[in-house]
């Protein structure tokens, strides 16, 4: 095997459990970690796209996506986490 379909093959698993949680979890906290696991394996799969021959320079374009990704994805997880707690802060009030 080589070290790209091992990585590969890392980034599908790594999506194909964040898609299982999202789909299965009740929490919403879960749910938010587990698209966060998607976001990761997706982010693994653009690398390992990237890959080219040893005198070839990678391609920079998947990179940058990479790059863009992990912000949007640390800006998304911030919003739904304040989402999250205003909803839990709602919930305990109507329950009074």
């Amino acid at each position: 095997m080589t070290p790209d379909l091992i990585y590969g093959l890392t980034g599908v698993a790594v999506f194909g459990i964040g898609l299982v949680g999202a789909l299965s979890a009740q929490d919403r906290l879960r749910r938010v970690l587990a698209l966060k696991l998607c976001s990761v394996g997706a982010g693994f799969l653009l690398v390992v796209g990237a890959w080219r021959e040893p005198p070839a320079a990678p391609d920079p374009v998947p990179h940058a996506l990479v790059i863009t990704g992990i912000v949007v994805m640390v800006s998304a997880t911030a919003v739904a986490l304040a989402l999250i707690r205003r909803l839990q802060t709602l919930e305990a009030t109507d329950e009074r």
